[in-house]
C-alpha cells in the first residue's frame, strides 16, 4: 500500500517508514498538517492509508481529518497519538478515523491494525485464477465449477496468493499474513501447507502455485492461459 505518515517526530517517522517499507509498503512522510496538505495535493492518486498524529504544530490531526472528510476524502485513517484520554479516541472515531493507536506502541501492533483496517475497507472481491474461483466473503473455492473443500489455513494461503495477483510472496511474508508470525521460526510450515494445497486444487502436472527458487511462491494461471 501507499501510506502517508503524518507526525512531527522525525525519529518516529523514520522508524515507522523503514518498518513499513521492509513489509513491502511504499511510504511518504510529512511533519505537520500543513506539509501533509501539500503532499496530498502533489499526489496523482490519494494514498491507501494515512497514519496521523493528533498533536502537531500548524494544525492538529483532528482538524486535518475533519477537513478531509468534509471534502469527501474517504482514505482510511489511523490516529497514532500520545493522547490517552477516552474522549480523544471517541472524538477521533466520530470524526471518521478507522482506528486509534496510542503511543508508545509495538511495531507488530501497528502492522496488525493496518491489516485489520485494510480488511474492513476492502471491497467484496471474488478472485479468479485460471478456472479457480475464490470468494473471500463466503470463504468458498471452486475449480472448473466444482467446489473444493479447504481447511481454514489452506483457504487463507490460497486467498493470500490470489490477492497478490501474480507477485511472488516470500515465506516470511506468508508467515506474517497467514499465521500472524512476524519472525522466521526456521520450520517448513509454509512449504508443507503449499504442498497440501497443491494436492487439493491441482489437476495436472502444471501447478497453479509456482515455486520461485530463492524467493517464495506465486499463483499464476496455467501456462496455456497466459
Amino acid at each position: 500500500m501507499k501510506i502517508l505518515i503524518v507526525d512531527d517526530d522525525p525519529k518516529l517517522r523514520a522508524f515507522v517508514s523503514k518498518g513499513l517499507e521492509t513489509q513491502g509498503h511504499f511510504t511518504v512522510a510529512a511533519g505537520s498538517g500543513l506539509e501533509a496538505r501539500s503532499v496530498l495535493a502533489a499526489m496523482a492518486e490519494p494514498p491507501d492509508l494515512i497514519l496521523l498524529d493528533v498533536m502537531m504544530p500548524g494544525g492538529d490531526g483532528m482538524s486535518f481529518l475533519e477537513e478531509l472528510r468534509r471534502r469527501g476524502v474517504e482514505t482510511p485513517v489511523i490516529f497514532v497519538s500520545a493522547a490517552r484520554g477516552v474522549e480523544d479516541r471517541v472524538r477521533g472515531l466520530r470524526l471518521g478515523a478507522d482506528d486509534f493507536l496510542v503511543k508508545p506502541f509495538q511495531f507488530d501492533e501497528l502492522l496488525a491494525r493496518i491489516e485489520a483496517v485494510s480488511r474492513r475497507r476492502a471491497p467484496a472481491l471474488v478472485y479468479e485464477v485460471g478456472d479457480v474461483r475464490i470468494d473471500p466473503l463466503r470463504r468458498t473455492v471452486e475449480r472448473g465449477g466444482a467446489r473444493v473443500d479447504l481447511s481454514p489455513k489452506e483457504f487463507d494461503l490460497l486467498r493470500t496468493l490470489a490477492e497478490a495477483r501474480g507477485r511472488t510472496l516470500s515465506r516470511v511474508e506468508l508467515l506474517r499474513i497467514v499465521w500472524g508470525i512476524h519472525f522466521d521460526p526456521q520450520t517448513n510450515v509454509v512449504d508443507a501447507l503449499v504442498a497440501r494445497l497443491r494436492r487439493r486444487i491441482d489437476r495436472s502436472e502444471t501447478s497453479l502455485i509456482e515455486t520461485v527458487v530463492g524467493e517464495g511462491y506465486r499463483m499464476v494461471p496455467p501456462r496455456e492461459e497466459r
